[in-house]
């Protein structure tokens, strides 16, 4: 199976992008990120029409998380199973693809510890650890992927001086939330694969980022041991990120023989 994950910052204005690349990498299941649409703009249809399944939790203008799947897809949850009030923001869905539970994230952005949205993205990392045990168990194959909006360690940005202490990404308290997370029974796939650093999968738009290598690694692909110990191959997807219109992220999967 081939997991795939990718925040393409806009569908609507991307979807000809999504659409070459299901065309050439043909993954068996894609995660979407900040698709920025409602979910009766979403076009189920011309994936169906490409042999995908989906489903898709949206907010208009902002936000939106999708699954797609060519090995079906059921158990779906599109919030959070904590038991708590649902997140009025659209950035979680989970389903069952075949033999995995699939959940597609798009964690907030924190935008500095000094703002409220800073501390609703720990609280949301809390929730989703919550989430996880609620939807899966450590000893099955189990994917949580998506754009977490943390670079794990500091190997995962071009370099760790740019960043102050108001930067968010990169703080300990984040960082220490995503490790929480990982401790609940799972691996950063793409990192025990390429334990070297400089892989990154955004760059800014300004300033020629993409080009000077000024980057980082947000977008993950986290997975219980059983996935992991399958993995054959894990890659970065730098040419998405070439030509007209791309998106900010590069697609991030993996290759596992489950």
């Amino acid at each position: 199976m081939r997991v795939a994950t990718w925040n393409i910052n806009s569908l609507k204005a991307r979807l000809f992008r999504v659409e070459e690349w299901l065309g050439y990498a043909r993954p068996d299941v894609l995660c979407l990120q900040e698709t920025k649409m409602s979910d009766d703009q979403f076009p189920a249809l011309t994936f169906s029409e490409l042999g995908y399944e989906s489903v898709h939790v949206g907010q208009g203008r902002w936000n939106g998380v999708a699954i797609l799947s060519r090995v079906g897809l059921g158990d779906v949850h599109t919030n959070f199973a904590d038991g708590g009030d649902p997140d009025p923001e659209a950035r979680l869905v989970t389903a069952r693809c075949g033999p995995l539970s699939v959940t597609s994230v798009y964690v907030p952005n924190g935008r500095s510890v000094d703002d409220d949205h800073y501390a609703y993205k720990l609280r949301w990392l809390d929730r989703l650890r919550v989430h996880i045990d609620e939807v899966a168990r450590p000893d099955e194959p189990v994917v949580v992927a998506g754009d977490f909006n943390i670079a794990p360690t500091d190997i995962d940005v071009w370099d760790p001086s740019a960043f102050d202490a108001n930067s968010t990404h990169v703080t300990p308290a984040e960082r220490e939330k995503l490790a929480r997370l990982i401790e609940w029974g799972l691996v950063d796939v793409f990192r025990e694969k390429h334990p070297e650093p400089g892989l990154f999968s955004w760059w800014d738009y300004r300033g020629g980022s993409f080009h000077m290598r000024k980057g980082m690694r947000i977008d993950l692909i986290l997975g219980t041991p059983p996935v992991a110990a399958a993995t054959t191959l894990a890659l970065i997807d730098r040419n998405a990120r070439k030509g007209k219109q791309p998106s900010d992220h590069a697609p991030v999967f993996i290759d596992t023989d489950l």
